[in-house]
């Protein structure tokens, strides 16, 4: 499939520092091919405004994002409020008509992967019924091990397609701290998923020049569909 979901283990934890930081390397490297980003959905302000000012992706606020409420809540208590109700048909409607214009599609996930997207269903849910390849985001911190653990755990019960997990720096980390809080060895012998990089702490997501430098140091050849530059 042309897509990749981004999720992670929590809300704030980097799903938009990648996500960003694989369009800014996309749009460098294979400007050639369309890009389609998108939000399954989005609670309050944010990721929908960022990517609007950032890129020229030529889609309409309704592709970016197919369900939007107003207030900053899981999507279930943030459509209760507003007397709506979340169609997921329409989701995969606009995620489908978007991945056959676009030679790649990245759908950034709410929350964590397991947030809810509905009172039944959670993210994980989705990535597994919908058949969608995902990377989880790891925020680099005391207790990430566990969380990283837990994720990968509620992937396979749930049967999603984990690519991989992205370390991420939600703060200025020492190499000592990364190495002592995130020891890749350690997470990739408990969970036998693979660790495909790090991203180190960035004060100034609007630089798309070093996002771009930032995303290839990853190990994106098990990410994006075409080889890396």
């Amino acid at each position: 499939m042309n897509a990749l979901l981004v999720t992670g283990t929590d809300t704030e934890v980097g799903k938009t520092v990648l996500t960003t930081a694989l369009a800014a390397y996309w749009q460098k490297y294979h400007s050639s091919r369309s890009l389609g980003i998108m939000k399954l959905m989005q609670s309050g302000e944010g990721d929908r405004e960022w990517y609007q000012k950032l890129f020229s992706l030529d889609q309409s606020p309704e592709e970016l994002t197919p369900l939007y409420f107003q207030a900053p809540l899981a999507p279930p208590i943030a459509a209760a409020k507003e007397n709506k109700t979340i169609d997921l048909a329409k989701v995969w409607q606009t995620f489908t008509a978007l991945r056959q214009r676009r030679d790649f599609l990245l759908l950034e996930a709410l929350g964590g992967l397991g947030s809810p997207v509905t009172n039944e269903l959670t993210v994980a849910d989705l990535a597994g019924e919908w058949h969608l390849p995902t990377v989880l985001v790891v925020p680099v911190k005391l207790g990430a091990i566990a969380q990283a653990v837990a994720n990968v755990a509620l992937a396979r019960q749930l049967r999603v397609n984990l690519k991989g997990i992205i370390l991420n720096c939600v703060q200025p980390r020492t190499n000592a701290e990364i190495a002592d809080w995130t020891p890749i060895e350690l997470i990739e012998s408990l969970t036998y998923i693979p660790v495909l990089g790090c991203l180190p702490y960035l004060d100034n997501l609007t630089d798309l020049e070093k996002m771009a430098q930032v995303a290839s140091n990853l190990d994106l050849e098990r990410l994006l569909p075409f080889a890396k530059v």
